[in-house]
Formats: structure tokens, sequence, C-alpha cells
């Protein structure tokens, strides 16, 4: 028997980022072709994982016997316009292969997870850098023959595996020439480690990737918190006074709040929003989207991040699980986790009585002694013991967080925050929500804390001289230029180009922790 002619061979992409097994699930393919004679063949280009791109494994198989006809020749990567199968790890390096011409409608199956692993540009975005996902799938859908697309992340891990073997499991499904389940099967149990549950996690991602149903990959709405005994009476305040368009708002405040110092502080926090509800109800326009925006912002803000709260977190039993079940520890493993901390003399100094911080801060004498213990990062490993006994001493200062300089510092900015929105509300309700949703320039701890006060104030110092007829498009255009960037370039151009709201050539924003 002679190799036709007209025969081409069948051609995949495998497109994972590093640690998702994609070029095991690529040999599992080669396995399984070549477990029945035929000829196969894969390659790898590799990227820099969501910077340039996952890495692209390549194979291609002829399902024809070895020595029946004349040895195919077969390409050492895809062609854009000329592959068969995509599969990607991920939703946005689906994307990505369909950018790259990879994925064409007349042709290419697209088997992807609906899951998002976001990208170094989103995670370093000053705001919200998510890129929509609905784009991205209404991408897919339209770049290719067919979609295959379900959260094989989670299929994988509910089974106690990794995604490669459930992507295989849907490659499978799809019945190709080739790849029957039995042999794909049979390359997993030839491979000898962690066969149990990679067939598992095969098995699943046969079952799923047999409905191409797309599943949705965004975060699914996030049901309220269980309900805290210590909180009932104000969960019942919050039913009883507040619309119930804020509920969902004010109950995640109060259990934050709660969280982060005491059940007092939640009820400080919700007096704080019964005046903020009053003044809406009176001045708003019946959607309650001041309250809204007020109760999410100042539940951020009054859970302030500072030393106590940072290494409170660190040594939480939750984190450690979290971390073991992310790196896929096994039970009995031991697992040492370092934390890398800067704090600056003025994250130490916030931390003492008003007073004594003010000594530290202004000391010639002091920063000279402090100054060189402050000027480089420590790496505390918080898995020991003597690193978990050190934050949980730093993390105890909680108890006298309300005495401390920075504390006071915070309440001062809240309450000038919450007097500005006030202001605004009694002349135009769309300017005190644009006000209120300020408050996401400032986050962090230390220097990015800094950098989002400094940008904070400098927008809160411009709003009296605003024209009223465009006060609130011009801080929200302030807000997302302020966003923009981390050195705040955007912001300072837009401010220069508003002419005389501006402020003088030689203003300097004032820093976050100087107080008069």
């Amino acid at each position: 028997m002679q190799l036709e002619v007209n025969m081409r061979p069948l051609k995949i992409a495998v497109l994972a980022m590093g640690g998702e097994g994609g070029g095991v699930l690529a040999d599992w393919i080669v396995q399984t072709v070549e477990r029945q004679g035929f000829h196969a063949q894969s390659t790898s280009v590799p990227g820099v994982a969501q910077r340039t791109g996952a890495t692209i494994y390549y194979v291609e198989i002829l399902p024809v016997v070895r020595g029946t006809g004349a040895a195919p020749i077969f390409a050492l990567m895809p062609t854009p316009g000329d592959v068969d199968v995509v599969i990607a790890s991920e939703l946005m390096e689906a994307a990505r292969a369909v950018q790259r011409g990879l994925v064409t409608p007349d042709r290419t199956l697209l088997i992807a997870s609906s899951h998002r692993v976001y990208a170094l540009q989103e995670k370093m975005a000053m705001g919200d850098g998510r890129v929509d996902s609905n784009a991205f799938r209404a991408q897919c859908e339209r770049a290719s023959r067919q979609l295959v697309l379900q959260d094989f992340a989670a299929v994988a891990e509910k089974a106690g595996s990794v995604i490669s073997a459930s992507l295989f499991g849907a490659l499978a499904a799809a019945g190709l020439p080739g790849l029957p389940r039995e042999m794909c099967e049979a390359a997993i149990r030839e491979g000898g480690v962690g066969v149990a549950t990679s067939l598992k996690a095969f098995a699943a991602g046969f079952s799923a990737g047999s409905d191409a149903k797309p599943m949705g990959g965004e975060a699914k709405s996030v049901a309220s918190a269980p309900a805290d005994p210590r909180l009932e009476d104000l969960a019942q305040r919050i039913e009883r006074d507040y619309p119930s368009s804020t509920h969902a708002t004010l109950r995640a405040g109060i259990a934050k709040t709660s969280d982060y110092q005491s059940r007092a502080y939640a009820q400080l926090y919700l007096d704080k929003m019964d005046e903020v509800h009053r003044l809406d109800a009176a001045r708003g326009d019946g959607s309650f989207r001041l309250t809204n925006e007020v109760a999410r912002h100042l539940a951020l803000w009054m859970s302030f991040e500072d030393l106590p709260r940072v290494a409170e977190l660190k040594i939480r039993k939750s984190r450690f699980e979290r971390v073991r079940k992310e790196i896929g520890a096994a039970p009995g493993q031991i697992v040492r986790i370092n934390e890398y901390f800067h704090p600056r003399l003025e994250e130490i100094a916030d931390t003492l009585p008003p007073a004594l911080g003010r000594f530290v801060l202004r000391s010639g004498l002091v920063r000279s002694l402090l100054g060189p213990l402050t000027k480089n990062g420590r790496v505390v490993r918080s898995s020991s013991l003597v690193g978990f006994l050190a934050l949980y001493g730093v993390s105890r200062f909680k108890a006298v967080r309300k005495h401390s300089l920075r504390y006071q510092h915070e309440m001062g900015e809240i309450s000038g925050w919450l007097a500005r929105i006030a202001r605004a509300a009694s002349q135009d309700y769309g300017l005190a929500c644009e006000i209120a949703l300020c408050q996401r320039l400032i986050k962090g701890y230390s220097d990015t804390h800094a950098r989002g006060m400094r940008n904070f104030k400098a927008i809160m110092s411009l709003l009296d001289g605003l024209p009223a007829a465009d006060a609130a498009s011009k801080v929200k255009a302030l807000r997302e230029a302020a966003l923009a960037d981390e050195g705040g370039a955007a912001l300072q151009a837009l401010m220069r180009s508003m002419g005389p709201c501006s402020p003088a050539p030689g203003f300097e924003p004032v820093p976050a922790h100087s107080i008069a």
C-alpha cells in the first residue's frame, strides 16, 4: 500500500503555561499514536508565559502504519491557517492563538479552558486591569469551526490532577483519527506517574469535552458570607433601616471591618453609613447608588493595611492551607514559606501613639539610628516557629491600633472624604458618587499607599475649582488618569490641561504620612 499523495497529517497545537503539563500532554498524544504503529512528531516553541505567551507544543500525526509507504515529512512549527486542533490551557491563551491565526473557522477545533490566569499587565494595573473574558469567548467562537470551552482546570483539580489530563480527555472526546479513548488511557498508564488521578481527570475531561456547550469562566457571584453571631444585631439593623439593594454590600462591610478590628469597629462603620444613607434618601435619585458606593469603599478604607494587618494575614491558617493547595503539596509534605518585608520608617512610626510617632518622623537622630535598619528588606520564614512568633507579635499591635498615628491619620482623611461627599450631594448627586469612587486610588501599604494618597489628595484639591456643569465627568477623568499609570504622569498631564482649576506650577502633593 502506497501513501496517498492527498493524505495530510492531523495538526495539533497545544498552548500551555509552565507547570500545566503541556509537554506531558504532547507526549501522551505521540505515545497514543505511535503505540498503534502510526507516524507522529512533536516539537515545542518556548515562550515566556503571560508576557509573550505560553509555550507552544506542536504535534503532527498521520494515522497510517509505519513501513506501508514513504515516510511523511512533518513541519516543525504550526503555520497560521493550517492547524486542525488547538488546545489552550487558559482563556487568554486561546485568544492569543486566535490572534496568531492558528484558529480558523473553516478548519480548527478549539479546545480551551474557560478559567483565567491573569497576565502581569492585568495584575499590575492601578485599578481593575482585567480584560473582559466575554470578549475572549466571543472571539474564540467566531474564529473556530467548533469550540469546546469548559473549566478544565476545575475539572482536573476536583480529580486531584493537573489540567493536561483533563484536556487530553477532551481531545479524546473529539473522536479524531488515531486518538481512540482506550489508546489514550493506555498512554497515561504507560507513564507510570500519578496514573490513578490522571485517569480520573481524563475521564472527567472526556465527559466535559463531550458537551461542547460553553461554560462560564468568570468568577461566580459571591454569595453572602455566613452570618457571624456577634454581628447578628448589626445585620438586623441593616435589614430594618436600609433598602434591599444595599443589604449585600453592607453585610460584607460589617463582616470585613469586624474581621479587621472588632465588632465595635463594625458598629462604627455602620454609624458612618447611617449618615450617608440619610443623605442619599433625601438627595438621591432612588437608586441608592451613593449608599452602595460609599458602603463598599468605606469598608475598604477603614480596613487600611498597616504592619499589624499585613502580619496577621501572613500567619492565618487559611493562608497556609491556600499555599499548600496552590502548590499541590501532599499531606505531610513540608512546605517552607519565606515572606519579604520592607517596612519604611514611616510604617514603624505609624504603629506608635501619635505624639511619639510624629517625634520619630521629625527627629534627625532617630532617623539616623533607625534608617540603616529599614534601608533593606527582611526575609521572614512564616512557616518556622521563630518567624511565626515574630509575625504574631507584630499582629498583636492590632489591640492598640485605634491609639496609633496611622489610625488618627486615616480617620481624619475618611472624615474629610465623607464631608466632601455630603457637600457635593446637596448640589450634584453624580459628583458625590464620583468622589466616593476616588477611594479606589488608596490601597496597599508603604510606597503603594503613599502614591495612591498623593493622587487622591491632588484630585480633592481641585474640587472647588471645577466648573459645576461638568464637575462629575472631570473628577471621573482625573480618577481614571490616576489609575492609568503608577507614576502619576497621566494625572499630572490632565491636571495641567485643565488650566485655571489646576494647582500652581510648584504644587507638590502632600506625602501620605504627613500630618499637620
